[in-house]
């Protein structure tokens, strides 16, 4: 009967490591601004809500370009830069917002347009929790954040 217990005990102690992995991102109002028909580069902007434990986003592709980076904007002697980052933290339990002019994602090497009303894909490469694909709505070319559609926040 021990034998049986022990080899039960084992089987939880295998599984939990699973289990912990298992946190849950929640991806809200992914959102992009529109781009001119010859323009190559995009930006996409969303919030994450991580209800699991702590985690990182460690990746993003998208079908419509070549590639997809993390990137932050810093302030460098009175000059913005968007610099590159390898992983952005998901404090557990909180949200993090990327953003024009903070975090953000740069979509480069566009292979169509991204036109104002349309959305698209993007999977999201967690270092920890399950990939997530989500629905970008392309808003106005000047847009300042996701786009009110009769009187109610955009929910992809």
């Amino acid at each position: 009967m021990s034998k049986l217990l022990l080899a039960a005990a084992g089987l939880i102690c295998l599984t939990l490591p699973a289990l912990a992995q298992t946190a849950s991102i929640i991806v809200e109002q992914p959102w992009a601004r529109a781009t001119a028909p010859s323009q190559k580069v995009g930006g996409i902007f969303l919030t994450l809500v991580d209800k699991g434990a702590a985690d990182r986003l460690v990746a993003v592709t998208s079908p419509i370009a070549e590639t997809v980076e993390l990137h932050q904007t810093v302030n460098d002697n009175g000059i913005m830069k968007m610099l590159p980052i390898a992983a952005l933290d998901l404090p557990q339990g909180q949200s993090v917002e990327l953003k024009p002019g903070g975090y953000h994602l740069m979509v480069m090497g566009l292979t169509q347009q991204l036109v104002a009303g349309t959305s698209f894909p993007v999977t999201l490469i967690f270092e920890k929790a399950p990939p997530v694909t989500v629905a970008v709505h392309v808003g106005a070319p000047g847009a300042a954040g996701p786009e009110m559609d009769h009187g109610m926040m955009h929910k992809p």
